[in-house]
């Protein structure tokens, strides 16, 4: 009976001694733990990808707060931007061809009818004008062959070589008149053989500056001393920018 009971202290003994190794064990790897501090980070990067997680759902609802809405709008802005800049650019172009066209038809006075202008100012002279003053007889004809004539003679009373500067006068309101007493620029207004703008400048020399040519003639050169010397001057800027 002695010799049976024995060897039980020794399972006793082995038992305790894989116990106590597991318990040095767990403290083992509790004391790894603190000693490297890998807790606390673990900690807080789980919470940073909950919070990621979070807010990567709350940015991709559909209730137009979420991230495709926001891109959205500022791709909106984008667009607005460049269809404003288009818009404008359109409308500035619109304006330049406007203002190119007027400017073309500003600078070559169209030529007047001349039997339209007689009649016209036929029936506007017709009997005595009350106030005495206008035109008080039917308008004399035009007669552009005359009107060359005066002016050519007319040349050297102004100080122009009429050998050097008819030639220049000549082409000058051939263009412009066509030598017609009665012509009239549709748009601009400008009247007359020299296109006196406005026509009534012409009465500083005559009160018949209307139908006279030998006024409008004289006015026409003293305009054209005083501004380009001579008709071959003006004659140049006619031809360079096409007015004088």
């Amino acid at each position: 009976m002695l010799e049976a009971a024995g060897p039980a202290p020794e399972s006793d003994g082995e038992s305790s001694s894989v116990r106590a190794g597991a318990r040095s064990a767990r403290k083992k790897k509790r004391g790894l733990f603190r000693r490297t501090g890998i807790i606390p980070p673990a900690i807080g990067i789980a919470a940073l990808l909950v919070a990621l997680v979070y807010l990567a759902s709350y940015l991709t609802t559909s209730n137009g707060s979420g991230a495709a809405s926001m891109f959205g709008a500022i791709d909106s802005i984008g667009h607005s931007r460049q269809v404003a800049l288009l818009e404008q650019e359109r409308s500035t172009i619109i304006e330049m061809d406007a203002a190119d066209k007027t400017l073309t038809i500003d600078a070559k006075p169209a030529m007047a009818n001349p039997s339209s202008l007689e009649q016209q100012a036929a029936q506007s002279s017709g009997g005595s004008s009350g106030g005495g003053t206008g035109i008080t007889a039917a308008a004399p004809p035009a007669n552009p062959t005359a009107a060359e004539a005066d002016g050519k003679s007319l040349l050297a009373s102004f100080g122009f070589n009429d050998t050097t500067q008819w030639t220049c006068l000549y082409n000058l309101w051939e263009r412009e008149s066509g030598w017609n007493v009665y012509a009239t620029n549709p748009v601009s207004g400008a009247y007359g053989i020299p296109q006196s703008l406005p026509g009534d400048k012409m009465a500083s020399v005559a009160s018949d500056w209307q139908t006279n040519p030998i006024t409008q003639i004289k006015w026409g050169l003293g305009y054209i001393k005083s501004i380009y010397g001579t008709p071959c001057g003006a004659w140049q800027n006619e031809v360079d920018l096409g007015y004088y």
